[in-house]
């Protein structure tokens, strides 16, 4: 049994195999449906080995074979045991993945993918697509940095280990760039650099050209007042440190993540641009607070983009991860009557936004971080279940939210209301992945075919 997919990808052969062979490649390529966790790269597509967490602490290893190591043609991997946790997979599954690349023309390669396994090939498919749809979309967007003059950077990122900082870390390093990450523990690898938000190191950001500072609590769960505080805490200081920091260094950017409870959590049916006027609320509060905090850089000549950001879509993190489980066993439903207003994006196209943020010198200042199509709860309800083929039949009285998140949280988060528009992305010409929420969910959840 076994499986052999291909796609052509309009970029020369070399290329494809750089990015394969970058660090990053290993966690773009992981579809984020399965129950499995990147664990550990392969330092070398000849004779490296990588590691995916299985459920349970089991663990699948994939050993590069040096006899299959052709350069830029070809690279394999096999399932191999090592240690107790791999024993189970490596024992009971055969996987051997051969990797070729083929020339088409000089822009164009052919990328073909062979396995050799127990695992039927309808099981494989839906990864292999999704494989392809990274690799492509990766690519183009690399291709169009490269375009507007973007050559290989150091970027230094805070918060790297999170949902967003995870993928736009893989996706820079695949691209040719160096990232630091700024850790708050004793750095374990040459990539990381200790950072004291309290007081960080005058040589912090020594050699970076730009940073992406990501770092914050979590705003999921009871508006406490200790909750309350530790929200305002770990941005409002620690960015204002940060930003005096990349002034003081002379950094070109400074790209921080902020977030669209700026406008406030119910304006209505208002369509809402970066022009518009803070709303009212806590977050809203934190929200501008936590802009303000980049003034030093600002004010240094450093060109700082605050990423107003919407709900992220992805299957590892945040409201999607939460209200899959729920709408797979078909509990999902509507919250309240289902009018509300929910501006989303995909964890790809964000990706892409920050990305942008670091390439496009015209970006400055605030900038909605959203897919262009916002969609009410109701038809999130419906698109969602509709992909998980489930029905969504058991709405969320108004006052579920509440007895989670109190009051507060639950007007802030659960339901609110912010229908915002990416204007100044859209001005830019900027291309969205998948702008539209149904071939989003499809995309990250496997559900294409």
């Amino acid at each position: 049994m076994g499986i052999e997919c291909s796609s052509v990808v309009a970029v020369p052969r070399s290329e494809v195999f750089a990015w394969y062979s970058r660090p990053g490649a290993f966690a773009r390529l992981a579809p984020p449906w399965q129950p499995v966790t990147p664990v550990a790269e392969a330092d070398s597509l000849r004779d490296g080995q990588a590691v995916l967490g299985l459920p349970g602490g089991l663990r699948w290893i994939a050993r590069h074979d040096p006899a299959g190591y052709d350069p830029p043609h070809r690279f394999v991997d096999a399932l191999v045991t090592d240690g107790p946790a791999s024993l189970p997979a490596g024992l009971l599954l055969r996987w051997r993945h051969t990797h070729d690349f083929d020339i088409i023309d000089d822009a164009h390669t052919r990328v073909v993918d062979r396995v050799d396994s127990w695992i039927p090939a309808f099981a494989l498919r839906p990864m292999f697509d999704y494989r392809y749809r990274q690799l492509i979309d990766d690519l183009t967007a690399h291709g169009r940095a490269a375009g507007h003059g973007f050559a290989p950077s150091t970027i230094a990122v805070t918060g790297a280990s999170g949902l967003i900082g995870s993928a736009l870390t893989a996706f820079l390093t695949t691209g040719g760039h160096t990232v630091l990450r700024l850790v708050r523990h004793q750095p374990d690898s040459a990539d990381e650099r200790q950072w004291h938000p309290d007081d960080p190191a005058p040589g912090l950001l020594d050699g970076v050209d730009a940073v992406v500072h990501l770092a914050g609590a979590s705003i999921a769960g009871r508006f406490t007042a200790a909750h309350k505080r530790d929200i305002t805490e770990s941005r409002i200081g620690p960015t204002r440190r940060l930003a005096e920091c990349a002034a003081r260094a002379g950094v070109g950017t400074f790209v921080c993540a902020s977030a669209i409870g700026f406008y406030g959590y119910d304006r209505g049916d208002e369509v809402l641009d970066e022009t518009s006027t803070r709303g009212d609320g806590f977050l809203a509060d934190v929200v501008s607070d936590w802009e303000a905090a980049t003034g030093a850089a600002a004010e240094s000549g450093v060109r700082v983009v605050r990423v107003r950001t919407g709900i992220v879509q992805s299957p590892r993190g945040g409201t999607l991860k939460l209200l899959r489980p729920l709408f797979t066993t078909g509990l999902g439903g509507r919250i309240g009557d289902g009018s509300q207003w929910l501006s989303w994006i995909g964890i790809d196209d964000l990706v892409d936004v920050y990305h942008r943020a670091l390439w496009d010198v015209d970006l400055v200042g605030p900038v909605n971080a959203v897919a262009p199509q916002p969609v009410r709860n109701a038809e999130y309800t419906k698109t969602l279940a509709a992909v998980l083929n489930r029905p969504a039949l058991l709405p969320v009285p108004e006052f579920g939210p509440g007895l989670l998140l109190g009051a507060q949280g639950s007007r802030e988060l659960a339901e609110a209301s912010q229908r915002v528009a990416p204007m100044r992305l859209l001005r830019a010409g900027h291309t969205f992945r998948r702008p539209e929420l149904e071939a989003t969910l499809r995309h990250l959840l496997g559900r294409t075919g």
